[in-house]
This record gives structure tokens, sequence and C-alpha cells, in this order.
């Protein structure tokens, strides 16, 4: 393979040279308190009349806003990422305080906003939104106007805010920091390495399976040692969110997330019925591994190992090239884009130690630019992790020519874009498979991100869902929380998987990410979404390109089910939706053992 020399590590100069100390970012931060002061004071002088609150003014509020939220991002995100790469430098921690105050101090100006747009009487809201103006504000301010819908006063939300950042994200930022700071040593072959948890976690799709479990049985020795403290950092951030909800007059656990990903809990029931309907064939898919693996049933130390082609190494500048041929093949603004982040140093690859552990993609709105996080060691997991990351980065992109105001758009959305990346690089790499082996392996590989996202992800979901309820009593102990977590991936997997990580609650940073509740169910929905999207892409041939950007730029300002209404013509409170994208599944799932018992056969002749 023709392949060029791609930088492994990132350059954050260029957006803010000097790092934290950046004299520009330093300006950035102290010019953007002033603006929010500014915004305060007219929001602050505003009568809740149609007279007083005509469309100029609104107009002209809402452009202010929207210059905050771009700066707002470049900020958080150069912090998020200098964290990463140096989790353990009290500077970097330093900034992201910074940032989250500023932050803050919006949002609480914002839910000031918001309440005076839903003290507005209908019709004259109604006359206001028709307004030519203020057209492309119109979802943003009727979802702001539903926010506002709460019990509280505008002081009482304040407090909470002052608290949410004061303490509640102060549990997330903790958890992080025994995360980045642990270190744990493992056996491999005689000899003792001590490895950051990015580096063990790695190890879960090395080739040699007594690595693997070597690696499995360090990690959950270090989580069982954690387990207290983290048992504490759960129990404080789930018994939050439990008392806000109460106070907001909230009932239902899952109605913040589903309004945060704007969609129907019609739409959620609906998938998981359909994900729980097939899940025998991703259990018949692992015992059938297994038993290729010479083992009954399948260890979850197993679970990522490499199929077949095993002894596969896919040098960083390989996997570099292999994505953009792939992305060639979408389309060419996709080629490009990714063309660009490798070229242009927006990717920090590098394995070394004290790095976080937690792969991200941070965008940079203000520079049209975006900035992705891992640890490559040369696997088809790490390839894989690298161009679901590229995905994220390519939603950024799209966004570019969006009104700042409509560019946040839900997890379910953003877990679409990278797991259609993954979907482009995947399929096009098994249609391009020289021989069985090659192919099983790829398959392998694909059939895995199924697995994960329908029996991983479901034991995460009902974890999550249950853990609330039984936080409602009081705390929660590690103890319980090790048989919740081994009951929700017994039920999650369909018993079909041994050696259960019953720490999963530990080692799983999503139920520690306090701006997003439930993390689970916008994987699965980004993934089956996503197929249906690929699928409509292999029809179209590389005219879909175009359409894919329309898609995502709408998704910043449509709800989900409008969104697949439009772009794909479908009805996701159906479980016909759901079922196409299955269907597709299981089949790969019937073609792997069906290659696979071929190719055992002919081996045994």
């Amino acid at each position: 393979m023709n392949t060029e020399d791609y930088l492994e590590n990132w350059n954050l100069d260029s957006l803010f040279e000097g790092g934290s100390d950046s004299p520009v970012l330093i300006k950035l931060i102290e010019q953007t308190k002033i603006e929010i002061k500014e915004v305060a004071r007219k929001v602050d002088a505003l009568q809740v009349s149609n007279e007083q609150l005509g469309e100029k003014i609104l107009g002209s509020l809402l452009k202010d806003m929207g210059k905050i939220q771009t700066a707002l991002s470049q900020m958080t995100s150069f912090a998020a990422c200098l964290l990463a790469e140096h989790p353990d430098n009290k500077n970097m921690v330093f900034l992201q305080g910074q940032t989250s105050v500023v932050n803050n101090e919006y949002i609480t100006v914002l839910q000031r906003f918001q309440k005076l747009l839903s003290q507005l009487d209908q019709t004259p809201w109604t006359n206001l939104l028709e307004s030519e103006s203020l057209k492309e504000y119109r979802f943003i301010l009727n979802e702001w106007r539903q926010k506002a819908d709460s019990k509280l006063s505008s002081e009482a939300e304040k407090l909470i805010s002052d608290l949410m950042y004061d303490g509640y994200h102060g549990w997330n930022d903790l958890y992080r920091s025994i995360l980045n700071n642990l270190k744990v040593s493992i056996d491999m072959n005689g000899t003792k390495k001590e490895l950051s948890v990015g580096q063990a976690n790695n190890l879960r799709s090395h080739v040699d399976q007594q690595v693997r479990k070597e690696a499995f049985k360090a990690l959950e020795q270090l989580w069982t040692a954690q387990e207290d403290i983290m048992a504490r950092i759960l129990n404080h951030i789930t018994g939050f969110r439990i008392q806000v909800d109460q106070k907001r007059g909230t009932i239902n656990c899952l109605e913040q997330p589903l309004k945060d990903n704007r969609m129907k809990e019609e739409t959620l029931q609906t998938m998981w019925q359909v994900v729980t309907r097939h899940k025998q064939s991703f259990a018949n898919y692992l015992d059938h591994k297994a038993k290729l693996f010479g083992n009954k049933e399948m260890p979850s130390y197993d679970f990522w190992a490499p199929f077949k082609a095993s002894k596969i190494s896919i040098p960083y500048p390989e996997a570099a090239d292999f994505i953009l041929q792939q992305f060639q093949q979408f389309g060419p603004e996709l080629e490009n884009f990714a063309r660009t982040a490798f070229e242009e140093g927006w990717i920090e690859a590098e394995s070394r130690p004290g790095k976080s552990a937690i792969a991200i993609c941070a965008g940079f709105p203000l520079t049209g630019e975006s900035r992705v996080f891992l640890t490559y060691e040369g696997t088809m997991t790490n390839l894989l992790t690298l161009t679901h990351e590229l995905g994220h980065a390519f939603h950024n992109h799209a966004m570019k020519p969006v009104n700042p105001l409509n560019r946040k758009y839900g997890m379910t959305t953003a877990e679409t874009a990278s797991t259609f990346a993954e979907m482009i690089v995947l399929d096009a790499a098994i249609d391009q498979a020289e021989n069985t082996e090659e192919k099983l392996f790829l398959l392998d590989e694909k059939i895995k991100r199924s697995a994960m996202n329908f029996m991983n992800l479901h034991a995460r979901f009902l974890f999550e869902e249950r853990l609330y309820e039984e936080r409602k009593n009081g705390m929660v102990p590690a103890e319980r929380l090790n048989e919740m977590m081994r009951d929700a991936l017994a039920e999650g997997y369909g018993g079909s998987m041994s050696h259960l990580p019953i720490h999963s609650w530990i080692s799983t940073p999503h139920f520690y990410i306090t701006s997003s509740p439930f993390y689970n169910f916008p994987y699965t929905f980004g993934y089956l979404f996503s197929i249906s999207i690929y699928a409509k892409a292999k029809e179209e041939g590389k005219n879909f390109e175009q359409s894919y950007l329309s898609l995502l730029r709408d998704s910043g300002s449509m709800t989900l089910e409008e969104l697949a209404m439009k772009h794909l013509g479908e009805d996701i409170t159906q479980e016909s939706f759901w079922e196409k994208g299955m269907a597709l599944c299981v089949n790969d799932v019937e073609e792997f053992i069906r290659l696979s018992s071929v190719d055992l056969v002919n081996q045994i002749n």
C-alpha cells in the first residue's frame, strides 16, 4: 500500500498558541464574559409583550447569543483537548474550571430568557414566529419555550444551575481525574507492564488470549479496589438528578434525556422491542464463535478478539490511507475533509502513558475545525474508533454554514454520523476482501458492533433505568451495583456470555457524564438509523453525499421523527422502520456462521 507520513500528534497551537496560557484564549474568555453580561442586561430589560418583544429586538438578541455559543464551544473544546492530553496537569484542570464558570453564566441568562418566552401568550408568540426574519429560529425558540415549562422560579433554576457547576459537574471531573491517573500492571507473557487504563483497554483485541485474559483480570482487580469511591460518585450524580427532576415536576427519569435527544418515548420503546426480538440471532453468533475458539460459551475477554486474520497489525499511516480510500468511494467532501484532518494535525493518535483513556472529538466552530483524540495501537478496533471520531468531526464540518443556534444536535444524531462513517469503512473493506479468511475477519468486526449496540448498550440502559429506581430509596452500595450490572449484562447478552465484567458500571465513563444522562440508547439509535441511511446511500452512489449533508445540517433544528420523515420518508415510531435495519444485521450473522462453518469443514478435510 502506498502510504504517506501522517502526523500522529495534533496541532493545538494553531487554535490557541501557548496552550492554557494563550493570550488569545484569555482574551476570548474575558470578551465572552462581557458579551454575556450585555445579553443579560438586554434580557432583564425586556417586557413580555408583543410590542416590546418585537422581531428586530429578538433577532438581534439571538445573533448575540449565537456568537456567545460559538465562543463557548471554542474555549470549552480547547480545554477538553488539553485535559485529554495532560489529564494530571493542574493548569488544564483550572482552565476547564474557568470555561465551565463562563458557560454556567451563559446558561443562567439563557434560562431567564427562556422563562420570559414561556410567559408570552400564544397568539403574539405565533405572530412573532411567523415573521420572515425569525424563520430559521422557529424550532429552537419553540424548544426553548417548552424547556422553560417548569414549576420552579427563575431564582430556583439559577440556584440549581449554580449547584450544578459547584457540585454536580464536579463529580464527573473527579471520576475522570481518578480514571486518568490509574495505572494497571499486566503480565504479558511473563513480562510485567504498567499501563494506563486506555492502553489496558486496547488489549481486549490482542491476538493472544492469555494477554486478553490477564488484562481482564487486572482491570477487574483495579475496579474492585476503586468500587467504594466510584459507588459514592455514581450515587451522588444519580441522586442529584432525581432531586432536580422531582422539584421540576418530572416523574419519568427518561423524560429529560428524551427531550435532549428530541425523540418520543414511543420511538425509543419501539426500537428496544425490535432489538429484544432479534437478540437470539446475536446470541447464536456468540455461541458459534465461542465454539470456533474451542470454548463452550463466549468469555467477555474474548468478545473483541480478532477472528482469523488475527496477526494483522495496521500501522497508523496505512489506517489513514485505508479510511481515505473508503471515504473517497462515498463522496469527495468526506474524503477531502478527512484528508485535511490527517494532514493538518487535527488528530492525536500516539500511544503513550499519561493520556486520557477516553477517545473524543472536539469541535471548534470559530475556526471551522475539529480535533480527534484516541490511543492508536494498530488494531482494527483502533482503526474503527478513529473512523468513528472522524464521523463526529464530519458532522461538525457539515454544520459550518448553519446558524450557530441551530448547530446543537442530540447525541442520537451525533452517534448516527459516527457509526455511518464506520459503516462506510467496514462495508467497503468487506466488499474488497481478497479471500474468505479476510472477509470473515472483517465481517466479525462488523457483527461485534451490532452485538455491542443491541446487547451491551441495552444492558447499560437496563442498568441505568434500575439504578434510578433503587436510588430513590437511598444510597446503592457497590455490592448491589455489581449485582445490578451482572443482571443487566446477563439479560442484555441473553445469557450468551461468561466472565461478565460486573464492574462495567465503573469502567463505562458514560454513566458519569453529567451533561448527558442515559448516554446509551443514542448509540443503538445511531447505529440502526445509520444503517438505513447507508442503505439509501448505496442506492444513490456518490450523488447521495449532498443529501447526507442536508440531513446532518437539519439535525439541529428538527425532532428525530421529523428528520427521518423528511430525509428518509420513514416513520420511526413504527417497528417496520427498525426491522429493515435489523434484517441487514441478522443477514451478516447468518453469512458469518455459514462462511465460518464451511471454512472449518475445509480445514478439517
